[in-house]
């Protein structure tokens, strides 16, 4: 039996991506008439007839592409590419392509896609590239195969893409999907706005997919696994965008803005916290009791933080270092260049007038107050270009997922330009007054005296932001970028920038510019005199958990008169952010120094002082407030972060894909008492697709735990295993084994 096919029919083409067969036998009949019925190959005049010129297969050339566009490492087994940079596809083709025949193509990504909106481009097949648009370009070819050079524009919307196919005959066009793709930032292409010239700093800061976290102004750091090419990650990342409110308010407009990675950082730092109840991955919580969720401390990596959010919601629990770790993991996910950074001595100014006040009481114990100075804070550096603001403001720009103030009315930060706060502009977009204040704010100590009275007393100002740390390209050494975010301590030029930034604090709302200018006619209005003495806290070795602290204090008399100093002393467990939890010791002295003479006063903090009193952050505060008989006052104190015990971590044998290779974790119990509820939890990777928990029997005293177990890499290249142990007597042990995984 005949086809009847009418003129006006459209063209039919095959579905290329399943290549249905019912359609291999429709033709396009371009001489029939209207009510003609015709034989399959012939019209029943017996006229020759062209068949319909259709795709009948497509090759993504998935290998090729993935390692052109450096996209190789996700797991997903999917055209995933980067913008600005062409990428190749072969069309199998019914038949040549006709004189009178051409072909195109279209793109399209979000819900509502739009030419208007750059979500959409439509362009055809030709000789040459278009630069800023979309473009198709013929290469080699035989009469039934077509390869093809597909570009998108350096500044093209990131997401899912569907590509399809649209070819024109005899005035009819028809259209037929070909696939689908990922699209991602390019910092390999110099007109992306995330372009970073340096390829070793590239494979760092988006190839890189472990690092670490530094936690101690003597350089210590702990591991972290980003993981941002693991089995779904991507898709995740996607996800969250998804999810924030921008998207739900206006899917269409969110979409098109996803072509500028300062709004996807701005977005996202607000996204990886929970505050203001966006459906956010991380709960933060810096006291209380974590039996719901998580302790901070055991994460180790990003991966399951993801995969738990994606499965069920807000993730519980995160400080600093977590959100850091995250959407660092993200925005390398995205292609978007960054690192995470440690900013020791870090202020908290909540009404960012650029000074932080700290309150005492009378024996030097810390009182909580709004302001406040952690011991150490973790933000993002994503690397981009600031058109908004000009070259100058051009590289790293600070982005901050913890949830400290709002900003715009929602709990984010950033991007923040490090050449800004570096220069006193912290009127420029965005959150540079409060950035400003953390590495370079001015420290204000005051007593508060049992009437409630208050009196400021010395104090050094170039307390704040000190040895601000990231891992170097290449290794987990630390590297200082404390030059990148302020001139020298104690030079004029940094006393010239912290002016200058002081005054443009009048671009501030009218209600914090008059708490700033309050603020800061306090502090000039009676500034406190030095005293004649000065004191300093020696710590004597590295101080473990389990064994006594001993530490001296050292008075000098700066005067040629003798001096009587009364010392007020206090140990006191404190989180990383100061937060006073439980106090440890208090003691008292008096000393007489002669004549330019110097004194040690010797403190001893036993075991069974600080034992059960410390936080997961291992960290006690030692302060001494010091007058002399001259109505001379400072305060001397000191930080004193624990060490907890080695996880040391074996590979014995070389590593291969695929196949089992055993490790091996010894762990010794240096305390004279018993240890029990002893965890492992082992992570990496490429090692291990999910965590590996692992439960010991208890320790006793000075016991030696070796612990054997066996991995089955399923990827080749440098990886790193992360191992957490913990008990009652020691929070969150971190050790860590780089590992070359060869191919099977």
């Amino acid at each position: 039996m005949g086809l009847r096919v009418r003129k006006s029919n459209p063209v039919v083409l095959v579905n290329t991506v399943h290549f249905a067969t019912h359609y291999e036998r429709l033709c396009t009949i371009l001489s029939a008439s209207e009510d003609e019925t015709v034989e399959e190959g012939k019209c029943q005049t017996g006229t020759a007839i062209m068949t319909a010129l259709r795709v009948t297969g497509v090759d993504f050339q998935l290998s090729a592409n993935r390692t052109a566009h450096n996209t190789k490492d996700f797991s997903n087994r999917m055209l995933i590419l980067r913008r600005g940079q062409g990428f190749n596809i072969t069309l199998n083709l019914s038949r040549a392509l006709g004189s009178q025949e051409t072909i195109g193509f279209t793109v399209e990504t979000g819900p509502s896609p739009s030419v208007s909106k750059s979500t959409k481009a439509v362009f055809p097949l030709s000789k040459s590239a278009s630069s800023g648009t979309w473009s198709a370009v013929q290469g080699s070819s035989s009469s039934t195969s077509l390869r093809v050079t597909i570009t998108s524009p350096a500044i093209a919307v990131i997401g899912a893409y569907k590509l399809g196919v649209q070819i024109s005959s005899g005035g009819r066009t028809s259209s037929a999907p070909l696939g689908d793709f990922m699209l991602l930032f390019n910092p390999w292409v110099s007109g992306d706005d995330v372009y970073m010239s340096n390829d070793a700093e590239r494979k760092e800061y988006v190839l890189n997919e472990n690092g670490v976290i530094f936690w101690h102004i003597s350089g210590s750091s702990r591991p972290w696994d980003y993981g941002q090419f693991e089995i779904g990650i991507l898709e995740i990342c996607f996800k969250i965008l998804d999810q924030s409110p921008d998207y739900r308010e206006n899917a269409a407009e969110h979409v098109s803005k996803r072509n500028d990675p300062k709004y996807i950082g701005r977005l996202l730092s607000a996204m990886i916290n929970v505050n203001d109840q966006d459906n956010g991955v991380l709960v933060g919580r810096w006291s209380g009791s974590y039996a719901d969720g998580v302790v901070p401390t055991k994460w180790n990596s990003s991966t399951p933080i993801l995969r738990q959010w994606a499965d069920s919601g807000p993730v519980k629990y995160a400080q600093c270092w977590v959100f850091a770790g995250v959407l660092c993991t993200v925005l390398r996910c995205l292609g978007i260049p960054s690192r995470v950074i440690t900013n020791f001595q870090s202020a908290h100014d909540t009404n960012e007038n650029l000074l932080v006040e700290e309150i005492y009481n009378e024996s030097g114990q810390p009182i909580d107050s709004p302001d406040s100075v952690w011991n150490f804070h973790v933000w993002n550096e994503g690397w981009l270009v600031r058109d908004d603001l000009g070259s100058s403001y051009n590289g790293w720009q600070i982005f901050d997922a913890t949830p400290q103030e709002k900003s715009e009315g929602i709990f984010r930060l950033g991007p923040t330009s490090r050449n800004a706060i570096k220069e006193g502009d912290v009127d420029l977009p965005y959150d540079g007054r409060f950035l400003f204040a953390e590495v370079n704010g001015d420290k204000v100590q005051m007593v508060e005296h049992e009437d409630g009275s208050r009196e400021r007393i010395y104090s050094d100002s170039k307390g704040i932001g000190q040895k601000t740390s990231t891992k170097a390209v290449g290794s987990d050494a630390r590297v200082d970028v404390t030059d990148g975010y302020k001139y020298a301590e104690g030079t004029a030029k940094e006393r010239e920038i912290f002016n200058k930034a002081r005054s443009k604090l009048r671009g501030v709302s009218r209600g914090m510019s008059r708490m700033a200018a309050f603020s800061v006619a306090r502090a000039e209005a009676a500034p406190p005199q030095k005293p004649e003495f000065s004191g300093k806290f020696l710590v004597e070795g590295t101080p473990e958990v389990g064994k006594d602290i001993s530490l001296t204090l050292s008075l000098k008399n700066d005067s040629s008169d003798t001096l009587k100093v009364d010392v007020k002393s206090s140990a006191t467990a404190i989180t990383y952010t100061r937060k006073p939890v439980k106090e440890v010791m208090t003691a008292t002295e008096s000393v007489t120094l002669g004549p330019n003479e110097e004194k040690r006063i010797p403190l001893i903090i036993t075991y069974a002082q600080y034992e059960g009193r410390l936080t997961e952050h291992n960290l006690i505060l030692v302060n001494a407030v010091c007058n002399d008989d001259k109505g001379g006052k400072q305060l001397v104190e000191t930080d004193i972060t624990l060490k907890n015990p080695p996880v040391i971590v074996k590979v014995n044998g070389q590593a291969k894909v695929d196949q089992p290779v055993q490790v091996e974790v010894i762990f010794t119990n240096p305390l004279a008492k018993d240890v029990s509820k002893c965890e492992l939890v082992v992570e990496g990777s490429g090692l291990l697709e999910k965590p590996l928990k692992i439960s010991l029997k208890p320790l006793k005293q000075n016991q030696r735990s070796r612990v054997m177990f066996e991995i089955v890499p399923y990827k080749s290249g440098a990886k790193k295993l992360l191992v957490d142990f913990s008990s009652d007597k020691f929070n969150d042990v971190k050790g860590s084994q780089n590992i070359t995984v060869a191919e099977a």
